[in-house]
C-alpha cells in the first residue's frame, strides 16, 4: 500500500476541512511547497494535492502552489479540484503532473473520463467522495443519489488508473476511516482503490492494510500535520 500525504490548498494556504466544510479550515502551513518538500524528505513517494476553491469554482484556482509543489518535488503528483475538461486536463499533466483527479465531471459529465482515460492511460483517477454511500459533487456541496458502487462499476472498462474514495463525513474528523465501505468498493471492482477519510493513525493504516480487499493505498492529512501520525513510521508500517 502507498501512503499518499494530502495537501489541500485554499486560497494559498495548505489547510484540512472538517467534514468538508469549507467554512471549517485550519491553516497547517501558508507554504505549501515547503510543506511538500517535508513530506519528500521524510520519505513519501506521492502527494496528493487537492485544490479546494477550484472545486467551487469549476476551474482551477490554486495553481501557483500546484506548480511551485512539481516544481520542486521529484515524486509523482496526483490533483483533484476544478478539472473539468480536456484542455486542464492536459495542461497538468504537461506541466509534470502524474495523476489527475475527476470528480464531478464523473458524475455529469462521464464521456470525458473516458476520453481522457484513452488519451493518457494511467494519468486519470477518478474521485468518488460521499456521504452515507451517495456521491456528492462540486466540493461536497451538491448531493446526488448516485450510489457509490454504481459509480465505480460504470469504469470497469474505462481505463483509469485508480478510484479514491473518501468518506465525507469522516474526512478531516480524525475518527478513522470507513474500512467496511472502502473495502466493499475495492472488492466490487477491478479499478485500484485508494482510502481517504479519517485515516488518523498507524492502526487505522494497519487495519487498512489487512482489511482484506485489495486497497492500493491511503490518504492522510490531518494527523501527518497535528503529529498523530509520523509519516517515516507509517511508511514502514506499510511497506512490512
Amino acid at each position: 500500500m502507498i501512503l499518499y500525504p494530502a495537501i489541500d490548498l485554499k486560497d494559498g494556504n495548505a489547510v484540512r476541512l472538517y467534514k468538508g466544510d469549507m467554512d471549517q479550515a485550519t491553516v497547517f502551513n501558508t507554504d505549501p511547497a515547503a510543506q511538500a518538500r517535508a513530506f519528500v524528505e521524510a520519505g513519501c513517494e506521492w502527494l496528493h494535492l487537492v485544490d479546494l476553491n477550484g472545486a467551487f469554482a469549476g476551474e482551477p484556482v490554486n495553481a501557483a502552489p500546484v506548480e511551485a509543489i512539481l516544481r520542486d518535488c521529484k515524486v509523482p503528483a496526483q490533483l483533484g479540484g476544478g478539472i473539468r475538461d480536456m484542455a486542464t486536463i492536459e495542461r497538468w499533466l504537461s506541466k509534470g503532473l502524474s495523476r489527475v483527479i475527476l470528480g464531478t465531471v464523473a458524475v455529469e459529465n462521464p464521456k470525458l473520463v473516458r476520453e481522457a482515460a484513452r488519451a493518457f492511460p494511467g494519468h486519470v483517477a477518478v474521485g468518488i467522495d460521499a456521504r452515507n454511500g451517495r456521491v456528492a459533487t462540486k466540493g461536497w456541496a451538491t448531493e446526488t443519489d448516485v450510489l457509490v458502487t454504481d459509480l465505480a462499476k460504470s469504469f470497469e472498462d474505462a481505463g483509469v488508473a485508480a478510484i479514491i474514495y473518501t468518506d465525507i463525513n469522516r474526512d478531516g474528523a480524525m475518527q478513522g476511516p470507513n474500512i467496511e465501505a472502502t473495502a466493499e468498493l475495492a472488492r466490487s471492482v477491478s479499478i485500484p482503490v485508494i482510502a481517504s477519510g479519517g485515516v488518523s493513525s498507524l492502526e487505522d493504516l494497519r487495519n487498512l492494510k489487512s482489511c482484506g480487499a485489495p486497497l492500493d493505498g491511503a490518504i492522510s492529512g490531518r494527523a501527518l500535520y497535528d503529529g498523530a501520525i509520523d509519516l517515516a513510521e507509517a511508511l514502514q508500517v506499510l511497506k512490512a
